[in-house]
């Protein structure tokens, strides 16, 4: 996919002087076919050393009539839709510093272009973490995670990003870095930034800083695989580890079209603790088969994607995509049962990894329009029964659809909040919810 420049040449070649001016010739260059993101190639990449830089070359871009995409580790450029307008990518590639780990106090403010698995080693040195597990974290950078609001599995026990983030710092595209909570720089009053930012796709502005609050790295740490017969089965033993009184810090569900189901649980703690849990879930599952599995089971999600290194699914069919789905925790095995109800195994493969907070991810391959059809199928299921599906990656042979489906009685609030911070449709131009 391409779209034409909104700016001509000769604003495009008159922001590249001023950003030289900025962050020095070093750290402008034309774009390569690396940096397309979801489909459209930008004209020019943007590297700011500091959070100053950043602001400058925004308001330049901003009063250029230029469009921005902020980029990070780049892993999750292909989710949202593809932009409308792009001229320029801001990467916080050297924005990599971790400012201040008050190891005492338990927070950590850091710059957004350092890795998450930068940060946790860092963290690891005091025997702390920042207790998420997102994709990729060798590449995704803490920018990125919060834009697309990626916490993972741990969220079941620690809360998602939204409760772990006290403090944020973006660069707004009017030139200002506006900053709320932890080491307050300057107030906007009235917003919570930490919590606008935090899966804003980059659409209000551009993350420069966050902090953090922390929590001590376990001691031990066991991993169970529970083996169920069927969906009834998984759906039961989901449901009556939430509702017993297991102290457990994750809870998944495997399910792949060609195999049987799994359940994965985490316990951390002592380990007389973990004992004492081990001994109670066995109990709990009466006759289930358990077994004891990798630390790797938390990473399965990776595998949905080819993006992941040596992770590409082998399927035979010539389009994918893979979904986001948002539902109730009761309703996994209903929802298993729709997914597959809607893909004729003889047309489709699948493969889903459902969370015990009721966030799930799902793998189609099929035909371009069965793909399609199953698609929209399920999102008008899911939205009936107060569910969603967001659409992260797709082959580029799939017909247009919609990233994010119905925004209900939000939308007027976020567009509202888009002109508030971002009047000239700067960021990210119509990538968000209702083309925002």
């Amino acid at each position: 996919m391409t779209v034409a420049s909104p700016a001509g040449t000769a604003s495009i070649r008159a922001f590249k002087v001023a950003a030289h001016n900025v962050v020095t010739p070093d750290h402008v260059h034309s774009a390569q076919p690396s940096d397309v993101a979801a489909g459209v190639p930008p004209e020019v990449v943007v590297e700011p050393g500091t959070e100053q830089e950043l602001a400058q070359v925004l308001k330049i871009a901003n009063d250029s009539r230029i469009a921005v995409i902020p980029r990070g580790g780049g892993t999750k450029l292909t989710w949202g839709n593809p932009p409308s307008r792009l001229d320029a990518i801001i990467s916080t590639a050297r924005l990599t510093r971790i400012i201040e780990h008050a190891w005492a106090d338990l927070t950590v403010s850091v710059e957004a272009g350092c890795t998450v698995q930068k940060l946790q080693e860092a963290l690891a040195l005091h025997n702390q973490r920042l207790a998420l597990d997102p994709l990729w974290p060798d590449r995704a950078t803490i920018g990125g995670v919060l834009s697309t609001n990626d916490t993972g599995t741990l969220r079941l026990r620690f809360g998602g990003l939204r409760d772990l983030i006290i403090g944020a710092t973006l660069a707004l595209p009017d030139g200002t870095l506006a900053s709320s909570g932890g080491k307050v720089v300057k107030n906007v009053a009235g917003y919570d930034l930490p919590k606008l930012a935090t899966g804003a796709f980059g659409t209000l502005g551009v993350i420069t800083r966050a902090v953090f609050r922390l929590h001590p790295l376990p001691q031990n740490s066991l991993h169970l695989t529970i083996l169920a017969s069927d969906l009834h089965e998984t759906q039961r033993i989901i449901l009556a580890i939430q509702n017993s009184k297991l102290a457990h810090a994750a809870l998944q569900a495997r399910v792949w079209a060609e195999a049987p189901p799994e359940v994965n649980i985490l316990f951390e703690g002592t380990e007389a603790g973990i004992a004492a849990q081990r001994t109670d879930l066995t109990k709990l599952m009466g006759t289930a088969k358990m077994k004891e599995c990798s630390p790797d089971v938390w990473k399965v999600r990776q595998e949905l994607w080819p993006l992941s290194s040596g992770s590409a699914m082998q399927t035979g069919f010539p389009t994918s995509a893979i979904v986001k789905i948002s539902i109730l925790p009761s309703t996994v095995a209903l929802t298993v049962q729709r997914i597959s109800q809607a893909t004729n195994p003889q047309h489709f493969g699948w493969r889903a990894v459902l969370q015990a907070t009721g966030i799930g991810w799902l793998r189609l391959d099929g035909q371009p329009d069965a793909v399609h059809e199953a698609l929209q199928g399920l999102r008008t299921d899911l939205e009936a029964a107060g569910g969603s599906l967001v659409a992260l990656e797709h082959s580029e042979d799939l017909a247009p659809f919609d990233a994010w489906g119905q925004p209900g009685d939000a939308l007027p609030v976020m567009r509202a909040l888009k002109q508030q911070f971002d009047p000239r449709g700067t960021l990210n131009a119509g990538r968000f919810v209702g083309g925002i």
